[in-house]
């Protein structure tokens, strides 16, 4: 009788290993999809914010200070803090939002080869 109990126990064990293995990649499968995807998913957006600051954006650093870019040199920034031109030196990292950005150029749309020889054969000639 004690062996069938012990056989009973060692195969409930080696059961028990599995689905705890299981149970850990499916815990960490959960926190990737809910966790670390997002975070990193809004560094991206914030990196992406950073990167497309242009001359004359008005921006917030992480210290509260709010100003015009006035020039930009790789990473610094050079802000203009209020109408008596005060100029401080900050890092493009410590940029929190842009507050009032200024209007962005459009992307110039890239016509198709057959769009362009369609304009062409419809020009009138000039003799």
């Amino acid at each position: 009788m004690f062996n069938i109990l012990e056989a009973a126990a060692q195969t409930g064990a080696a059961g028990g290993g599995m689905s705890m293995i299981i149970m850990m990649v499916v815990l960490f499968v959960v926190m990737y999809f809910f966790m670390i995807r997002p975070q990193k998913k809004q560094e991206r957006e914030i990196a992406n914010m950073r990167n497309s600051i242009m001359i004359g954006d008005e921006i917030c650093t992480n210290g509260g200070i709010i100003g015009r870019v006035c020039s930009i040199k790789e990473d610094i920034l050079t802000l203009e803090i209020n109408k008596d031109r005060t100029k401080m030196k900050i890092y493009r990292w410590a940029v929190r939002e842009i507050v009032n950005p200024m209007p962005r150029p459009e992307a110039p749309v890239q016509e198709k080869k057959a769009d362009k020889k369609a304009k062409e054969e419809e020009k009138p000639e000039v003799k």
